[in-house]
């Protein structure tokens, strides 16, 4: 049972780990669209905007 117990937990922080690490890209996809925006490259900065959106939807999906 405690086996059973430990491996619940190791889930768990695994999943923290991988929750943290969207946000982490989540906050470089957004400073690397500021910049594009701020250079004119907007078609560029659209996409980097859609894949910050799929991040927050999945992190969203994973703790439902």
């Amino acid at each position: 049972m405690a086996a059973n117990q430990e491996a619940k937990i190791a889930a768990a922080d695994a999943l923290t780990l991988l929750l943290h690490n969207q946000h982490a890209l989540a906050a470089a996809i957004e400073e690397i669209t500021k910049w594009l925006s701020a250079n004119g490259v907007d078609d560029v900065s659209a996409n980097a905007v859609a894949a910050i959106e799929t991040l927050d939807n999945n992190a969203r999906l994973s703790f439902v």
